[in-house]
């Protein structure tokens, strides 16, 4: 494979290579890639954002991500955030900081992966920022969106009696995770390595090529749905839970036997002698959406295509518990991902 050396082209000549054939799709994005700032203009909305901080060694590993994937999977991630809001991604800016070990065709797979996220959620991507790194490779992504000023959906508005709803199904990316870790142990040992990946392809695509669930946030427009509350699943189902309850001043009750979990997902927790629900509750990384939304809607949700009905909001007094097959319930703990957690 070729190798070019970011130093022979500049700063400059990188970027217009990484972005020459970016055209903007929004008619909200007045000037993207190519001046010192990036003009937008929102007429009857209001604007969204969010940003992420990845770090190499932290968030993600190049010994078994792939340069595109990771690209794609940043921008991805943040439509998520955006969709979580009831909201619809419009523009994106990526700052990235790169070591010496890294060369253009390293990047130019990176933006790759970008633009084809763009593409596929219809997202421009409007600007962003290059420099050195001493640590490898960092990726710093701002996603901008725009929402009906009565429909943004936030995590404070959960009722008692309301349903509470996620789509897809939980712990297949955390699967996939431990699947890729137990390879590159594999691989540290071995000359002739070859992945045993057969079989277990859906939990490597949770895990390296998520998708953000626009599709669910369409299904509930066209029912007349506006969720009470809303979050995407990064974290883990239970810490998602728990900021939904905190931050809405109810309990709730979620049913163990409704967690929606993939054939695949439960064989390789078998294979890793994990607990299965103990996965889908603190995995993190599904960026499936959920929302609670009231009880007159129980039969739409009850119909809607990828969405479960796995509990209801109650008052909070009662706690926030998980109920599991036998009847018994167990208070649920968030125990899933800590970004600021001690190694």
């Amino acid at each position: 494979m070729q190798r070019t050396e970011i130093a022979t082209l500049g700063e400059f000549e990188l970027i217009r290579r990484l972005t020459e054939k970016i055209v903007p799709v929004n008619p909200g994005t007045l000037k993207g890639v190519g001046d010192d700032a990036a003009v937008l203009e929102y007429k009857d909305r209001q604007v969204l954002v969010t940003t992420d901080l990845l770090l190499e060694g932290i968030h993600f590993d190049l010994t078994y991500v792939p340069m595109k994937h990771l690209g794609y999977k940043a921008a991805t991630v943040n439509f998520s955030d955006i969709y979580a809001m009831n909201g619809r991604p419009k523009q994106l800016t990526v700052s990235i900081g790169v070591s010496g070990r890294f060369c253009v065709e390293d990047l130019e797979a990176f933006y790759a992966g970008l633009l084809l996220a763009c593409e596929v959620y219809g997202v421009d991507l409007v600007g962003g920022d290059t420099s050195s790194s001493r640590t490898g490779f960092a990726v710093s992504v701002t996603c901008i969106g725009e929402g009906k000023k009565n429909k943004i959906t936030y995590r404070s508005g959960a009722k008692v009696n309301d349903l509470i709803c996620v789509s897809g199904d939980l712990g297949a990316a955390y699967m996939g995770l431990q699947l890729l870790e137990r390879e590159k142990s594999v691989f540290r040992g071995e000359k002739d390595f070859a992945p045993d990946f057969a079989g277990k392809e859906y939990l490597l695509e949770r895990q390296l090529k998520p998708e953000a669930r626009k599709d669910i946030v369409e299904m509930l427009a066209e029912a007349g749905i506006v969720p009470t509350a809303m979050m995407d699943v990064s974290d883990g189902l239970s810490s998602e839970m728990l900021h939904i309850a905190q931050q809405s001043g109810v309990g709730f009750r979620i049913y163990e036997d409704r967690i929606p979990i993939d054939y695949q997902t439960a064989l390789m927790a078998e294979q890793f002698n994990m607990n299965l629900v103990t996965a889908a509750l603190n995995g993190g990384e599904d960026y499936e959406l959920l929302f609670t939304v009231p009880l007159i809607y129980h039969d739409v949700t009850e119909q809607m295509e990828g969405v479960k009905v796995i509990g209801h909001i109650t008052e909070a007094a009662a706690g926030h518990r998980l109920v599991g097959r036998d009847g018994g319930e167990v208070a649920l703990q968030a125990q899933g991902w800590n970004p600021l957690a001690e190694e």
